[in-house]
């Protein structure tokens, strides 16, 4: 497995590459997205466009297997950052943690972890930042599409020293795999202090 760090406009000959990605791993529950390449593409340029994004890339024999990307969140779209003003917060302050995808043969062993260190690393490295942060879909326990299976990931954000700050809140509009157009989904904000 190769680890690839990538920032910036380098990042432009991937975007193809993780959009794919994200339209994979994001149909699966909690996100159930329901997407287009081309949207995809459109979105993941403002990461090509920064200076200071971050793409960290897992590849398998060439293959993009997993992915994971930041940047400030002043960069990012507005309904991430209105909740930060909202509560008078600066966002020029906080370094957003876009998707971790990987792909379900190669989960388990250790890319996620491996994600998250390697992006606050970067946000540490770049001394702007006092916080990170990454907002995640918020889906009542009962939802008729949550697998039996479904293992949440707020017990590995915690470990990651992540604090849940629900007052932090957005809604973002995507189309779900059992929806005909698009709907506002709640997402709430995971926050963590960086080390001055």
């Amino acid at each position: 497995m190769e680890i690839r760090l990538l920032h910036g406009a380098a990042i432009a000959p991937y975007i193809d590459d993780l959009a794919r990605l994200r339209l994979t791993v994001f149909r699966e529950f909690p996100y159930l997205y329901d997407g287009s390449l081309d949207y995809e593409a459109d979105y993941l340029a403002a990461y090509a466009r920064s200076g200071r994004s971050l793409l960290v890339l897992a590849l398998d024999d060439g293959k993009v297997v997993g992915a994971s990307t930041g940047l400030p969140l002043v960069d990012q779209v507005p309904e991430f950052q209105q909740p930060f003003l909202d509560q008078g917060r600066d966002p020029n302050a906080v370094y957003y943690f876009g998707e971790s995808l990987v792909l379900p043969e190669y989960r388990n062993q250790g890319l996620g972890v491996r994600f998250f260190i390697e992006r606050e690393s970067y946000a540490h490295k770049l001394a702007e930042f006092d916080y990170c942060a990454f907002c995640a879909v918020e889906r009542p326990s009962g939802h008729p599409l949550r697998p039996a299976d479904y293992k949440p990931l707020q017990g590995f954000w915690r470990n990651r020293g992540f604090l849940h700050e629900p007052s932090l809140r957005t809604r973002y509009a995507w189309r779900d795999l059992d929806e005909v157009e698009e709907s506002d989904k709640i997402m709430s904000f995971w926050l963590k202090a960086l080390p001055v």
